[in-house]
């Protein structure tokens, strides 16, 4: 709380907002884009429902979105939030209060009912409120940094950036709280964070444009951004890293479907803590679009539909995520669905999805068609003419030939040829690194894993727990070519589980849900991958300048008993962690009896576990799925 000084000169507007300090936070309804909202034509509401159920405010800096659906007599279910009449009933309608968005805020202790009202049909919900007290408090991690965040103080074009802004960084999204809270409190002799005179503080005067601020007004003193502020430097500007972190959110509604181009859905993003205990985060978390093209989202997280088509939205609060995916039906009159036909199981997920969409797909493809491009996906080669004059010239029934022409195509020479290149292009065969001899062993070796069809797991655990010398074992020229911890653990996460863990490595992802700690622990996996000559190597180096040596021909490789990564943010050693749970024994079979395995051991267990894999078909497994091209493209 703020305490008096009387050695400090407090300015007069200081003194007025100060007086503020019980009174009730000012909220402000959140704005919406676009045209004010309507039913649709005839429309007919049979009934209304709320989400959630119920609502507990237990600190006078949180609140809770309010979903409301209508049930149209035409089974449609739409987006009401906006449309409804939202009020308070109750003996205690001083606890809370409903903003026009459907925005909940607490005032005082007790309860209340919001009752949602809209053409005759209505639905409440109770509110109760707890927990707020004459003294109030905030967290930096809870409370401040949300709203700093959310104001855009820490995004990547204003003080987030790489070198921060006019002399002040923070960090991007607010991921190293202790950094931020030192920036604010140590530099500057603490002028940003004035815990003497926190109406005096540059972080609340630049702002609300008390002073000069190229960001512009973001903050109005005395509503309830400024005053979470405000308590938090009048305690003493302190950073308590013991508080729970969000563990996990949770985007509704999900998947949901709207059926008119032009309307809207309001988003609600619950996080769940690591205490366990929830709170509706909507007002201050981000709701983004994956398709502009599609849909739009604003400030307070509602959705505006522009056009047919789906449109991904990942919401982010916290370093957590969650996705959903929104469905912009549009006009579909007259839509008559025809069921098509499905030789797969490929094709019957394809025919659900079209006829949820209402979509009739388009029919097979010619055999013309069909044999140019199953040759092109499995052999890299186009057929010969002589080909397809037989494919062509073949009476068979479709299926029954076009089975027969994949059968023959998977594991022939060509197939062969082409995998084995893909592959040797994916693990970085190159002589600049193994040497010609090095470079052939390892190409030979991959092309007899896809000629024998190895299973992808045992692939992938052959490459990651490969040991010994690179001549004997040529796997083991994975460790030879990416000679880091970072740079092996980036190929790795890339290859084997399709997931690009390179921007996480300078801060948190801004896109995904990896963060930098994750970076780190994951990289320690590799830490302990040792290399050294191979005496079979002779005199022969590959590379090498006036600075650095080159490297032995052939080299071993092991795993030692020592070793660490160091976190780039913090200097300290990283111990080796995976980012999500995935139980797996010896090999990746779950159940497996446990020993002492190698850190490289553990990770392809991991990474092969049924619960972490991503496909368990063979090396050139992609092209078993090529019966799907018998379908429309």
């Amino acid at each position: 709380m703020l305490k008096e000084f009387p050695s400090v000169q407090v300015s007069a507007s200081s003194k007025a907002l100060a007086a503020k300090k019980f009174a009730a936070p000012t909220a402000l309804a959140p704005k919406t884009d676009g045209e004010p909202e309507s039913l649709p034509k005839d429309a007919k509401v049979v009934s209304l429902e709320i989400e959630p159920k119920s609502v507990a405010l237990g600190k006078w800096t949180d609140s809770a979105q309010l979903l409301v659906f209508a049930t149209l007599a035409n089974g449609e279910r739409l987006d009401a939030t906006r449309l409804a009449k939202l009020e308070l009933t109750g003996f205690s309608k001083s606890a809370a209060e409903v903003l026009p968005g459907g925005v909940v805020r607490p005032k005082a202790n007790g309860s209340v009912t919001v009752k949602a009202s809209l053409a005759g049909k209505s639905a409440s919900v109770p509110v109760k409120v707890t927990g707020i007290v004459k003294e109030p408090l905030t967290d930096f991690i809870r409370d401040v940094n949300p709203v700093l965040t959310k104001a855009g103080c820490n995004g990547g074009v204003c003080h987030g950036a790489k070198d921060g802004k006019n002399g002040f960084k923070l960090s991007l999204r607010g991921y190293d709280s202790e950094y931020d809270v030192r920036a604010f409190t140590d530099e500057l002799a603490s002028r940003r964070a004035n815990v003497a005179s926190p109406d005096d503080s540059l972080m609340l005067l630049k702002p609300t444009a008390a002073v000069p601020h190229q960001g512009q007004k973001v903050f109005e003193p005395g509503d309830l951004n400024y005053r979470i502020v405000r308590e938090w430097i009048g305690a003493g500007a302190k950073l308590n890293t013991s508080v729970p972190r969000v563990t996990k959110i949770e985007l509704s509604p999900q998947n949901p479907v709207v059926q008119r181009v032009g309307a809207r859905q309001q988003m609600r993003v619950l996080a769940t803590y690591a205490d366990g205990s929830t709170r509706d985060v909507t007002t201050l978390a981000f709701v983004e679009t994956g398709n502009q093209d599609v849909a739009k989202t604003d400030s307070a997280n509602v959705v505006t539909t522009l056009r047919r088509g789906e449109a991904p939205m990942l919401a982010r609060f916290e370093g957590a995520y969650a996705v959903t995916t929104v469905t912009v039906m549009g006009d579909r009159t007259g839509f008559v669905w025809a069921e098509p036909e499905t030789w797969n199981k490929i094709d019957e997920f394809a025919a659900a999805k079209w006829q949820r969409m209402k979509i009739l797909p388009s029919g097979l493809c010619t055999d013309d068609e069909f044999i140019r491009r199953v040759s092109l996906d499995l052999t890299g080669m186009p057929p010969s003419a002589d080909e397809v004059k037989a494919f062509l010239a073949d009476t068979r029934p479709t299926r029954e030939k076009r089975d027969a022409l994949v059968d023959k195509l998977v594991g022939s020479e060509d197939y062969v040829d082409h995998w084995s290149n893909k592959w040797a292009d994916l693990l970085q065969v190159n002589s600049k690194f193994l040497g010609t001899e090095g470079a052939k062993e390892f190409r030979d070796w991959i092309r007899n894993e896809v000629a024998k069809n190895t299973p992808h797991d045992e692939f992938a655990r052959k490459i990651i727990t490969a040991s010994g010398s690179n001549k004997e074992n040529p796997p083991a020229s994975y460790y030879k070519i990416l000679r880091k911890p970072e740079e092996t653990r980036e190929n790795t996460t890339h290859l084997f589980l399709a997931v690009r863990f390179n921007c996480n490595k300078c801060h948190d992802h801004p896109f995904e849900r990896w963060t930098q700690d994750q970076y780190y622990q994951t990289s320690a996996w590799f830490a302990r991958v040792g290399l050294k000559k191979d005496p079979a190597s002779g005199d022969k180096l590959l590379g090498g300048t006036a600075v650095e040596g080159g490297k032995p021909l052939y080299e071993i490789v092991e795993d030692l008993a020592s070793g660490e990564v160091k976190h780039d943010r913090t200097g300290k050693e990283t111990p080796p962690q995976f980012p999500y749970p995935a139980t797996c024994g010896e090999d990746g079979k779950p159940g497996a009896e446990k020993k002492k395995l190698s850190r490289r051991d553990e990770l392809a267990a991991w990474i092969t576990a049924k619960a972490a894999a991503r496909c368990s078909g063979g090396a050139g497994h992609a092209a078993r799925c090529v019966r799907r091209l018998r379908r429309r493209h």
